[in-house]
């Protein structure tokens, strides 16, 4: 019997349980923040699978200067003659601080390994190299948490076709991204591959099905909430003083300062 499709959420349940879930997120951000915690959060999967809009919500109303996202462009001559994990080793957080990375060090088990652009053995030392790497991370007391966004190929299609003729998403479609549709099989096997190495019991991965985006952003938020100990941490107690007399300041004339047009009025 074919799997039953959930029923599609409407918008005002998708933003009300979003809104409470980041709220939650908030409250976790605290909790980092006091405890010292350092929490890593992977995103991988297809290209156009939903993790950037995902990031977005995760991040939407965090503090950045706790948690901020890591999105590496290719490496330069000099990253590349170094150990592969060491521009990742650099992004890590401090206590008190968590970081996103969109796409990370497996990039060598995908996109780098189907296109060429490492070699076999490359590819072979890093599938033995990451679990190690990764032990190492949690072992030191780093909360990982890994997450696999995967998208049908026909929605990966259709949203490709969509950035395509959308000018405001356009930069979103690259000519590697357009690759994948040809070598979809291709990534379909090294990504099977990348989890028989990978997926170990101290850094397990997360599938989230993400045809439908909405439903994916609520199932991973809600997943890492759930998987984190945190607690609610009490703001301090803050009280807005009252605005004390003039002193004699005289503002600087507006005639004398450059405003920027005001644009809104001729609207």
């Amino acid at each position: 019997m074919a799997e039953q499709k959930a029923a599609k959420l409407s918008g005002k349940v998708y933003e009300s349980e979003l809104l409470r879930l980041q709220l939650e997120l908030v409250k976790l951000q605290e909790w980092v923040r006091a405890e010292g915690k350092r929490l890593v959060v992977v995103f991988e999967g297809r290209d156009a699978a939903g993790k950037g809009g995902t990031i977005k919500r995760v991040t939407e109303h965090l503090n950045p200067r706790v948690a901020r996202i890591a999105a590496l462009p290719k490496p330069t001559e000099r990253q590349r003659s170094q150990w592969y994990f060491q521009r990742y080793v650099e992004q890590l957080p401090a206590g008190g601080e968590i970081v996103l990375f969109d796409r990370s060090w497996y990039n060598r088990a995908g996109v780098e390994h189907v296109m060429g652009f490492c070699s076999k053995g490359e590819h072979q030392l890093f599938l033995r190299q990451c679990p190690i790497f990764e032990r190492m991370l949690v072992e030191d007391g780093i909360l990982l948490r890994k997450y696999w966004f995967s998208v049908s190929d026909t929605e990966q299609q259709d949203r490709f076709r969509k950035r395509l003729e959308d000018p405001l998403r356009r930069w979103k479609l690259s000519p590697m991204d357009l690759e994948s549709i040809s070598r979809w099989e291709a990534y379909s096997r090294a990504k099977d591959e990348m989890m028989v190495h990978t997926d170990i019991p101290e850094a397990p991965w997360y599938h989230v099905e993400s045809d439908d985006k909405k439903r994916a952003r609520l199932n991973m938020i809600a997943h890492l909430l759930d998987s984190v100990p945190y607690r609610e941490v009490p703001p301090p107690v803050l009280d807005l003083p009252e605005r004390p007399g003039s002193t004699g300041y005289v503002r600087t004339p507006r005639d004398l300062q450059t405003y920027v047009p005001d644009h809104a009025a001729t609207l």
